[in-house]
């Protein structure tokens, strides 16, 4: 009898390694510690584990890891010879991805949509970036898998996520529930759960259970400083300063081995603490820029990751590093990046110029099209705050009213309130950058 991972699909390997990939897709799909360890042991054990080396190269190119990707994709195909259809399927369209073709992994997953790790990896949530152009794809491809996962706990999960983009938000919090009652360790059900709570402005009630859930049942969660990320965006809309200072210093300080976790979440968390009105003493970006490295900041892998290293290089004033990202975006094999990205890192390098008007006006252009760098919309409001940036600096203050205005109606926020205050009083001046390339209030 062949092996077989949790969701029926048989592994050509030896039963050892079986186990040991099963364990690791379990922990992946908890978003626990150890998966990437348990696939390498997977690999260590039988080397031509074809699925093995592609889940390895997957989650480097995702996550940052130290992997050798050119060694493992060249490993995965040579060994897929001997593999099933499915898993053939599997390594191609792990190759087409991290090559910069989503397509291959798309179409895999309308054969096989109960490979949970590609559909995972197709879905951005908080362990991938995605491999959609739109949240509308990827809400498809859920919905379709529905019958095929029944009520397993960790596609109600992924449900769940769905539910919240698409603003049905008690479904949202029922369906977290439900898995979490089944595997409370769950990871992306939590990530759903407090996603619901933050986009209702349910600001305290939301803080205290991700606080409770992660010294509790996620305490093991690999991802745990996107889970304080969450948090400190609560304190954030609270207007609790102290408290995002606090979570910071404790829990989100880039050298505590975050990896490109240093990037998404610290860094997008100190940029909008800096431009919110009252902020003082901000902690710079310089070792988040450290941590993430040149690569990752001028040559991102992801679209996903290419949003995030804008804002940093907005934040360090480094115009000739948007330049440069926008040059390799601009010649990139995947649209998203020539498209949106390019656009993007352009438009941040008028705002480091002094040129805030044209910089508010580009990044008005790409506020529908933001929704295909990936990620959630929490996450891509990064490029909407820069631009709120760009209009106080600009002294357009009633087009910044009308966007804060319209965050208002979406949910309840002191520090939004703080930003209207300020217009309202003739306070606001906009942001500035100082020599150091820390923002702050001008």
């Amino acid at each position: 009898m062949p092996c077989r991972d949790s969701y029926g699909y048989a592994l050509t390997t030896s039963r050892e390694a079986a186990a040991a990939y099963d364990r690791g897709l379990g922990d992946l799909l908890r978003l626990r510690g150890g998966g990437a360890e348990a696939v390498a042991t997977a690999v260590a054990l039988d080397p031509t584990f074809a699925v093995g080396h592609a889940t390895l190269a997957l989650l480097g190119h995702e996550m940052c890891l130290n992997v050798d990707l050119d060694a493992r994709l060249r490993d995965a195909e040579l060994h897929a010879n001997r593999a099933t259809e499915r898993e053939r399927s599997h390594v191609h369209a792990v190759a087409a991805h991290v090559r910069g073709d989503s397509r291959p992994l798309l179409q895999h997953l309308r054969t096989h949509q109960r490979d949970a790790l590609l559909l995972s990896a197709a879905v951005p949530t908080i362990a991938f970036a995605g491999a959609t152009e739109v949240p509308e794809e990827a809400w498809d491809l859920v919905e379709r898998a529905i019958p095929a996962y029944g009520d397993d706990w960790w596609f109600t999960g992924l449900l769940a996520f769905v539910r919240q983009e698409q603003r049905r938000f008690d479904e949202a919090m029922d369906l977290s529930c439900r898995s979490l009652a089944v595997e409370p360790a769950a990871g992306h059900s939590a990530h759903a759960r407090a996603h619901a709570h933050y986009e209702t402005g349910d600001h305290r009630v939301g803080l205290a259970w991700m606080d409770s859930w992660v010294t509790g049942s996620g305490r093991r969660t690999e991802s745990l400083s996107h889970f304080s990320w969450h948090a400190a965006l609560h304190e954030l809309s609270l207007g609790d300063l102290d408290a995002v200072r606090r979570r910071h210093d404790t829990q989100l300080r880039p050298e505590l081995g975050l990896g490109c976790r240093a990037l998404v979440d610290t860094g997008s968390l100190l940029f909008r603490w800096a431009i919110t009105p009252g902020a003082e003493d901000v902690p710079g970006l310089e070792e988040v820029a450290a941590v993430a490295g040149r690569g990752v900041l001028e040559r991102p892998a992801t679209p996903f990751l290419a949003m995030h290293a804008a804002v940093v290089l907005l934040a360090l004033e480094d115009g000739p590093g948007l330049d440069r990202l926008a040059t390799y975006a601009q010649a990139h094999p995947n649209p998203t990046h020539r498209e949106v990205v390019a656009p993007l890192a352009r438009a941040l390098r008028r705002l480091v110029d002094g040129r805030a008007g044209a910089a508010a006006d580009e990044l008005a252009a790409l506020a529908v099209a933001a929704r295909r760098l990936g990620g959630s919309d929490a996450q891509r409001e990064i490029v909407e705050e820069a631009r709120i940036a760009a209009l106080l600096r600009a002294d357009r203050y009633d087009e910044a009213r009308q966007l804060i205005d319209a965050r208002l109606d979406r949910r309840a926020s002191t520090r939004d309130r703080w930003w209207l205050a300020s217009i309202a009083s003739g306070e606001a001046d906009g942001v500035a950058l100082d020599r150091q390339g820390d923002l702050v209030e001008r």
